[in-house]
C-alpha cells in the first residue's frame, strides 16, 4: 500500500450470476500488489459472445463495439483516479482506489460529524477553557444547521466536499428569513459555523474554504443603561413581594459592580478579599472569556452582601446570592421595569452596562480602570461606553443650549 505500487485491470464474467436470460454479469477487477477487488459494471453479456483472454466482448458480435467503448471508459477513469492519488501523494490501496472510484471516499467527512466532533471537543473543555454558556451556543448552531439542511435540501447531512459559497449564503439567508433572526444574530451564528468549518480545514478534511469571499460584519447596536434616576427608582422601590425584591437587590449589585449574570451567579465568599489599599474587593475569574475581573467593593454593593448573609435561598451557606436562572431573572426585571416606571427593556445585561456608564465612566473613572474591572481583553470592547457618555453629554448640552438662548 504506497504511492508507486503497481495497477493491474482487467474485466470478467460471472457465469454463477446469470440471468434469465442466461447473461452473466460483467466486472472490472483491479489488483495493488496483493490487494484484488471487483466492481459491477453494471453490464451483462451471453458467456459465448465474451473473449476471456481478452477481456472484452467478441468484436464480431452484436453490439460488442459500442459495449467494448463503455469499458474502454470505466479502465481510463480507473486510471485517471490513480494518477490524481500519486500526484497528491496518498497512500494507495485496491481498496482506496475502489473508495475513490466510487464517490465513497473512506473516512470522507460531513459536516454534521465534524459539527459533533468539535461539540464533544469542547464539551469536555467546559469549566476549563470555555464557559457553560459558550458551549451552549455550538449546540444552539449545530442544531440550527440540522435544521436548515433539512428545510433546504431535504437532507439530514451534507459532505464537506459540497459545500460552497453559495451554502454559507444560502445559511445567512435562511436565519434572516426563516429564523428571523437580526444581523448580529446572523453574524453569531455564521461565526460559530466558521470556527467548526476552520476546524475541518486545519484537519485537512476540507481543501477549499467556502468562507473565503464571504464578508460580513456586526451591526453597532445602542447599549442600554439606568440613568442616576432610573437607578435611584429602581433603589428605593418599595416592594411587597420577597422574590422581586431579591431580583432587585442582585441587579443593583451588579450595577455597583459591574459583574455578569453568571458571576453574580456563582460569587461565593471565597470571592470577596482584602485588596491592596486594604479594602474589601472582588476577586475572580470571569466565566466567559476566563480573564481576571478584580472590582473594589463600593459601599452600595458591600450593604447588599451584607444583607444576604444569612439567606436561605442561598445554593451554598458560601454563596452570596440567592440563585435564579437566567431567564426568570429578566422575566422579573420587566415587572420591576413597570413598577419603577422605568420606560427600557430591562435585562441583566443593563446592569454591566450601568456600571461601566453612570457608576464609572459619569463620575470620572478612567477608561483604563473600567475595563480592567470589567475583564475585557481589549480596551476597545470598554471604550464603546465611552462614545455611549459623550452621545448623552451631547444631548444634555443641547438641551441647555436651547434653555439659553
Amino acid at each position: 500500500m504506497n504511492t508507486f505500487s503497481t495497477l493491474n485491470i482487467s474485466f470478467l464474467i460471472r457465469k454463477n450470476r446469470s440471468n434469465k436470460l442466461g447473461e452473466a454479469p460483467i466486472y472490472i477487477r483491479f489488483s495493488i500488489d496483493n490487494e484484488r477487488v471487483e466492481i459491477s459494471t453494471g453490464r451483462s453479456i451471453n458467456p459465448q459472445d465474451w473473449d476471456s483472454k481478452l477481456s472484452k466482448a467478441i468484436t464480431k458480435k452484436k453490439g460488442a463495439g459500442q459495449l467494448n467503448k463503455f469499458l474502454d471508459v470505466l479502465k481510463n477513469s480507473i486510471y485517471d483516479h490513480h494518477t490524481e492519488m500519486v500526484k497528491n501523494g496518498d497512500l494507495i490501496s485496491a481498496k482506496k482506489l475502489k473508495a475513490r472510484f466510487l464517490g465513497i471516499e473512506e473516512n470522507k467527512r460531513t459536516l454534521i460529524q465534524v459539527f459533533e466532533y468539535h461539540n464533544n471537543q469542547i464539551k469536555e473543555l467546559q469549566g476549563i477553557s470555555y464557559a457553560e454558556a459558550t458551549v451552549k451556543r455550538y449546540i444552539t448552531t449545530l442544531d440550527h444547521v440540522k435544521r436548515f439542511l433539512k428545510y433546504q435540501y431535504k437532507i439530514n447531512d451534507i459532505p464537506l466536499t459540497r459545500l460552497k459559497y453559495s451554502f454559507i449564503i444560502d445559511f445567512e439567508h435562511y436565519f434572516k428569513t426563516v429564523r428571523k433572526c437580526n444581523n448580529n444574530s446572523t453574524y453569531k451564528y455564521l461565526k460559530n459555523m466558521r470556527k467548526v468549518i476552520n476546524l475541518a480545514i486545519r484537519n485537512e478534511w476540507l481543501d477549499k474554504d467556502p468562507f473565503a469571499k464571504y464578508q460580513t460584519k456586526l451591526i453597532e447596536v445602542k447599549r442600554e443603561y439606568l440613568t442616576k434616576d432610573e437607578l435611584q427608582k429602581l433603589e428605593n422601590l418599595k416592594l411587597s413581594f420577597p422574590r422581586l425584591e431579591v431580583v432587585r437587590d442582585i441587579f443593583v449589585f451588579s450595577c455597583y459592580t459591574g459583574l455578569a449574570y453568571i458571576d453574580v451567579s456563582n460569587l461565593t465568599k471565597e470571592n470577596i478579599r482584602i485588596g491592596i489599599d486594604g479594602n474589601l474587593w472582588i476577586l475572580l475569574e470571569r466565566e466567559k472569556t476566563k480573564t481576571p475581573s478584580n472590582i473594589p467593593i463600593l459601599p452600595q454593593a458591600h450593604d447588599l452582601i451584607k444583607k444576604y448573609v444569612d439567606h436561605p435561598a442561598k445554593k451554598t451557606e458560601h454563596h452570596i446570592f440567592p440563585s435564579f436562572s437566567n431567564q426568570k431573572l429578566n422575566a422579573y426585571l420587566k415587572e420591576l421595569a413597570d413598577l419603577a416606571s422605568i420606560n427600557k427593556n430591562l435585562t441583566f445585561h443593563i446592569a454591566r452596562h450601568t456600571f461601566a456608564t453612570t457608576i464609572t465612566l459619569a463620575n470620572g473613572v478612567p477608561i483604563e480602570s473600567i475595563s480592567s474591572m470589567l475583564g475585557h481583553k481589549n480596551i476597545r470592547t470598554t471604550q464603546i461606553y465611552s462614545k455611549v457618555v459623550n452621545e448623552k453629554v451631547s444631548k444634555d448640552m443641547s438641551k441647555l443650549k436651547r434653555k439659553l438662548r
